[in-house]
């Protein structure tokens, strides 16, 4: 069965990892993405990693798409991916601001081939401003969110890096959900637009909710204490984490270690209190995980209805029970990388399923099919070709 973005097509000139993670979303939902690469090397993402033909970043992140190899260096170059607009619904680009615009593929020259594109522009900190002009990688953008500030070290107050690519991931969601907004906004109205997104922004208002809140309400007296703690608990043979935040589950919580007095401690009676004293509570707790095993924990925690769970390896998460029982890992044959184990799309869909149709292009592997599709010549085909535009 056909995905719920069948029949919709984008051009993808983005690359790295926020545009290409977007657009893998939407390809993955049916969406017919065309990815459009310089035939000198492609993504960059290509052949950094663990494998001498293609990465397993790249493969998992622009697998259900079809690759062009456009030189947008050449003017023809850039007039086949303006043809190639005039068939899409969308089209995605994460140059540097002013990039898109001084080569013949900005929004008002896109525009006027096709009235009812929704042209998607990623960028790190927006297209003007004091920092529009800086190259934001995802260290740099986790800076100047403050994401690196709110995992600082809680002695000494040194910042640190979350140890995940997180700002070109959060984006990637936050663009695949603004492109199927602006997809349905144009259902209704049949009128195109462009749609902006800084990586800055993203995150920010990743970050907003509940980090921020002594700087929400301005006005307020109250100072809430930042959360510190990682909730990571040591046991006798490893580590789980326990995480309660109703008065109910604090109590259950207490019942299953032993300590019901700790339910009638002014220092833990309502959830301001705890939050208040989190040292004192998580030391507590950790003092009494310290005398068991994982497993009985989590046994004794889970009867009680309190959240728990094992802090898994990255080998653990392969053999999770719960991981498995999904389906949520798929392995299938790459045509450069080999086996390849990754997870299927995550959200279901019971009328439109989302799949893995086909496994990340090679560098050009559709630039022939595309341009027939447009309905190239073979013969044009084959001088642009010798000339060096396409691969």
């Amino acid at each position: 069965m056909a995905g719920p973005l069948e029949g919709i097509r984008i051009v993808d000139a983005t690359h790295m990892l926020a545009g290409p993670m977007a657009t893998m979303m939407l390809a993955d939902q049916g969406a017919d993405v065309i990815k459009v690469e310089s035939p000198s090397g492609g993504d960059l993402t290509r052949q950094r990693g663990n494998s001498a033909r293609v990465s397993a970043g790249f493969v998992m992140i622009n697998r259900n798409k079809r690759s062009i190899a456009i030189d947008l260096k050449q003017a023809a170059g850039v007039e086949l991916a303006q043809r190639l607009v005039r068939t899409a619904d969308l089209f995605v680009e994460n140059f540097r601001p002013g990039a898109a615009d001084r080569i013949g593929l900005g929004e008002p020259a896109l525009r006027a081939l096709k009235p009812d594109l929704i042209y998607v522009s990623i960028n790190g900190f927006g297209d003007s401003g004091p920092y529009a002009h800086r190259r934001a990688y995802d260290p740099v953008i986790q800076a100047a969110s403050g994401a690196a500030a709110i995992q600082g070290d809680r002695v000494t107050g040194r910042p640190h890096m979350v140890r995940i690519i997180i700002s070109d991931k959060v984006t990637a969601l936050t663009a695949a959900q603004a492109m199927t907004a602006a997809l349905f906004s144009r259902q209704r109205t049949g009128n195109g637009q462009h749609v902006k997104l800084a990586m800055l922004d993203a995150v920010v208002s990743f970050l907003w909710p509940e980090e921020m809140d002594n700087y929400a309400l301005p006005d307020s007296t109250r100072f809430v204490k930042p959360n510190l703690r990682d909730l990571v608990y040591e046991t006798e043979d490893g580590y789980i984490t326990v995480a309660v935040v109703s008065t109910g589950e604090w109590r259950a919580l207490c019942h299953a270690l032993g300590h019901s007095e700790w339910i009638e401690d002014p220092r833990f009676l309502t959830p301001g209190d705890r939050v208040a004293n989190a040292d004192e509570r998580f030391k507590l707790i950790g003092d009494v995980l310290a005398t068991g095993k994982s497993e009985q924990w989590i046994a004794r925690l889970e009867a009680a209805q309190v959240p728990c769970g094992f802090v898994n390896s990255r080998e653990d998460v392969l053999t999770d029970p719960q991981v498995k029982f999904n389906e949520l890992i798929v392995e299938y044959q790459h045509p450069a990388a080999g086996r390849v184990r990754q997870t299927r799309p995550a959200a279901r869909f019971e009328a439109t399923p989302q799949e893995i149709r086909r496994p990340a292009p090679m560098l050009g592997e559709h630039t022939e099919e595309v341009l027939s599709d447009l309905g190239v010549a073979a013969a044009e085909i084959a001088a642009l070709r010798e000339a060096k535009v396409i691969l």
